[in-house]
């Protein structure tokens, strides 16, 4: 299946190319605003390897996507969302946003945008979030969904060489709501 192209009031998603890589790198190596992220790239060679790893084919089971966030007024990357296809109903999600773009709704509006196709368009029955206890505006941002927290594992992910706790949240697709 071919990655979709979504669109919302001001972005829009589309599948990550190799030639994002360098503002790609721009806002995923900052150490500081993506504390809370697993991959944090040193060099532009680390990136190119990453998007190497990525599914070329959306919505296969066991595989991960990337949707570029692009700003539609002016074409600018400005973040990313990952959607792990788990099972053939089951998704996990993340987003990566440019700290510049912070606080401005953007990451809300393109979960919404991925949410609703994920949903909608793909019938997927479950999305789930992995999110570190300490990351209270990715909390916020999934609640604001309606995104219950299901799990709390104590030291289980092992992220930039610290042991971290998880929270896992979940929407189920008859919760959604628009």
């Amino acid at each position: 299946m071919l990655y979709p192209k979504l669109k919302s009031d001001r972005l829009q998603l589309r599948q990550l190319k190799e030639s994002d890589k360098d503002l790609i790198f721009q806002y995923r190596s900052d150490s500081i605003t993506n504390q809370y992220q697993g991959f944090i790239p040193n060099t532009i060679n680390d990136i190119e390897t990453w998007i190497s790893k990525i599914s070329k084919e959306y919505n296969s089971i066991d595989s991960w996507a990337q949707l570029a966030i692009i700003l539609t007024e002016d074409q600018k990357l400005i973040g990313d969302v990952g959607i792990h296809f788990i099972d053939k109903w089951q998704v996990e999600l993340g987003v990566t946003l440019n700290k510049e773009f912070h606080k401005m709704g953007y990451a809300q509006e393109a979960l919404r945008n991925t949410i609703e196709h994920l949903f909608t368009d793909l019938k997927k029955h479950r999305i789930t979030a992995s999110i570190d206890p300490d990351n209270l505006a990715s909390i916020k941002l999934v609640e604001s969904f309606g995104f219950r927290k299901e799990a709390h594992f104590k030291k289980s992910i092992l992220i930039n060489g610290k042991w971290v706790d998880d929270l896992v949240y979940a929407l189920l697709s008859a919760e959604w709501k628009k």
